[in-house]
């Protein structure tokens, strides 16, 4: 005759987990106390006040949310890598889930942690680019100087005697007075460098670049000018060229850098600004006297390019000596 009796029911997987990490026996009648499961699809640890079913839940990655407790009733705690939540923040779906789901929108393309790592991108790209260029001069100016221009003239001779000398010429890789510069540079077989940046109208690197990189972020695009030149010449030029010569100006005079030689191309062009800064600025004490060293101006593209590669300036000191 078959003995109808049962054997003892064994515990659930569940159940076995809790006796296991809580180190109490579970209740055979009533399933209370928290069950701690780990999810193996998502590595965390999960605790619910609500037994085997809460459990069984957890590991298909669907957080139960429990009613409001009463204060000292324990709550399930949630994982969300080093962030922990409880009661009514935790997510109604894991960080898996949220990420396999199909048609999500796409918002977040343009949302700020998105373009953190685009920047980071750009860093790591221009570093990377630049990082074995050797010793260089930048050369700024507008991108509205016509080839026919004595300042076209000037910045392309000015590249010719930087590549030259051996050193890079790094420009903003537009037209105007930066293709000039470039062109000079490639002219001598040296190292021509543009940065260019994205903007409407600008029709992308000119011709005469030999390594080039384009930017969507301006003050990405000008950390490489200051990171790698060691000199700068800067011609006539607008609002562009303007932010280029203030931001190395600010960076020199408020000792973020160490001082390089700045040489301003075209007297006549420069002298009504600095003289407007050196007195209406400088007499109502909102800047702190400029370095005469750190500025110089010259008409000649050859004194300029001696200036830049820190010649005079070190003729100057051994004479002072």
């Amino acid at each position: 005759m078959t003995d109808m009796r049962k054997e003892p029911s064994q515990a659930s997987p569940f159940q076995q987990i809790g006796h296991q990490q809580t180190g109490h026996e579970p209740d055979a009648g009533i399933e209370s106390g928290a069950e701690t499961v780990r999810d193996e699809g998502h590595g965390r640890n999960t605790q619910s006040s609500t037994g085997h079913k809460s459990a069984h839940e957890l590991v298909h990655g669907q957080p139960v949310h429990e009613p409001a407790h009463e204060a000292g009733d324990e709550q399930m705690t949630y994982m969300s890598g080093p962030v922990m939540l409880r009661g009514r923040m935790i997510p109604e779906e894991s960080a898996t889930a949220n990420l396999l789901r199909d048609n999500q929108p796409t918002d977040w393309l343009h949302m700020d942690p998105w373009r953190v790592l685009r920047i980071q991108a750009e860093f790591v790209d221009g570093f990377g680019a630049l990082a074995e260029l050797g010793p260089a001069i930048s050369v700024f100016g507008s991108a509205r100087t016509p080839q026919d221009d004595p300042a076209y003239q000037a910045a392309r001779a000015m590249g010719r005697g930087i590549a030259k000398a051996g050193y890079a010429v790094i420009t903003g890789g537009g037209p105007g007075i930066m293709e000039a510069a470039n062109r000079g540079a490639s002219e001598m077989n040296g190292k021509s460098v543009g940065l260019g940046i994205e903007l409407p109208h600008e029709q992308g690197l000119n011709e005469w670049v030999n390594l080039g990189m384009s930017f969507r972020y301006f003050f990405v695009r000008k950390t490489m000018f200051m990171k790698y030149s060691s000199g700068v010449i800067v011609c006539p030029g607008g609002f562009g060229t303007l932010d280029e010569m203030f931001e190395l100006l600010t960076l020199v005079q408020t000792h973020k850098v160490k001082s390089i030689p700045i040489v301003l191309f075209d007297t006549a062009y420069w002298r009504g600004l600095f003289d407007w800064v050196t007195t209406t600025v400088e007499a109502r004490r909102m800047i702190s006297p400029l370095d005469p060293h750190l500025v110089r101006f010259t008409d000649d593209p050859d004194e300029a390019v001696r200036i830049a590669l820190g010649a005079e300036r070190a003729d100057d000191e051994t004479v002072n000596e």
